[in-house]
């Protein structure tokens, strides 16, 4: 079968899937492992999020893991955001290309917050205990190029959350494709499928209560609150791009996305990358476009790459995120390719 064909069986398998969570609208906030849903890679922040079909480094690890078979040599990446209330995410990844075999690569994603005061019904003032809550992913990567325009990859990870002494986990799958149609320079079309894995059901010491029974002589006895499993963040991309212009020195590449969450309702992110012969590079788009009550809005972003040997590149980039009535949102990254 040619690679176009999958291609579009991909695409409409897609839409279908789609559809079935198209009447779930209403269903913002009852998806587990949210820190999934924040985005990774100053680059790609700075161009809006419309990376699905650009994802051509390191960072096609969270956007789309076809991008990772563009990657013919060796890249570490590290990115650190500064979320909202003190919360910060850090994400690290490396992806090697082997001859033959197709670009393999790791990653792991850590969500962390400050300590916080625990507080109950009959201590609203505190308890004097302190409580912590985080995530973390771990996965690995696969990309290969069937055939010079045509790329699949995916990704496999592990999914933990904790709170106080209750944890919970899963498992996942990302499965993206992007074929280059050589017109206009070069013209993208890219999908992806994120977070398509198991439910998630918070377990630990927290949920067990003792109550007593036949009054203050009576017997202790152990209860345990029953809680709900919730789906993971599914989330669906479809993006085109095209380098609108290019020459030895220049390159501007355009991109636009449509997402579809399974927990939110769609939306549309769309931006712009020009770069000076690869080395600077400056980047803007709009996030989060026709999505209901978001707060999301205009991005920006520079990246400064710089060859340091004949074998090592190292790569800087940096991304703002406008959040309305919220904190805005800086993103870092730092990367280098061998």
């Amino acid at each position: 079968m040619k690679p176009i064909k999958i291609f579009v069986m991909v695409l409409i398998s897609s839409s279908i899937i789609s559809g079935l969570f198209a009447q779930n609208l209403s269903k913002s906030g009852t998806t587990a492992a949210q820190f999934l849903k924040i985005d990774v890679g100053a680059r790609a922040i700075g161009m809006g999020g419309a990376f699905t079909a650009t994802a051509n480094d390191i960072s096609a690890l969270y956007w789309n893991p076809a991008g990772l078979a563009s990657n013919l040599s060796g890249e570490a990446f590290f990115n650190h955001t500064d979320w909202f209330l003190d919360i910060a995410m850090e994400y690290a990844g490396v992806a090697v290309h082997i001859p033959e075999v197709g670009t393999i690569g790791g990653f792991i994603t850590s969500l962390a917050m400050n300590d916080m005061i625990l507080r109950t019904e009959d201590r609203p003032e505190g308890t004097g205990e302190m409580f912590d809550a985080g995530g973390l992913a771990i996965g690995l990567s696969y990309a290969r190029k069937l055939t010079e325009r045509f790329s699949f990859g995916f990704n496999a990870k592990y999914i933990s959350e904790h709170i106080w002494h209750s944890s919970a986990t899963g498992f996942a799958l990302d499965i993206g494709i992007i074929y280059v149609i050589p017109i206009v320079n070069e013209f993208r079309i890219g999908g992806s499928i994120s977070n398509f894995g198991s439910k998630m059901k918070l377990d630990g010491r927290d949920l067990i209560n003792i109550i007593q029974v036949g009054g203050s002589g009576g017997n202790l006895i152990n209860t345990k609150i029953d809680i709900d499993d919730y789906e993971l963040p599914l989330t669906f991309r479809v993006g085109i791009a095209a380098d609108v212009w290019k020459t030895d020195a220049h390159r501007l590449t355009t991109a636009i996305d449509a997402i579809h969450p399974n927990d939110h309702t769609e939306f549309v992110n769309s931006g712009f990358e020009y770069s000076w012969n690869e080395v600077f590079l400056i980047r803007a788009g709009y996030k989060s476009l026709f999505e209901e009550e978001s707060e999301q809005g205009l991005t920006m972003g520079f990246g400064l790459y710089l060859r340091i040997t004949d074998y090592a590149k190292v790569k800087i980039d940096y991304a703002y995120q406008e959040f309305g009535r919220l904190s805005d949102v800086h993103q870092f990254s730092f990367g280098i390719k061998f």
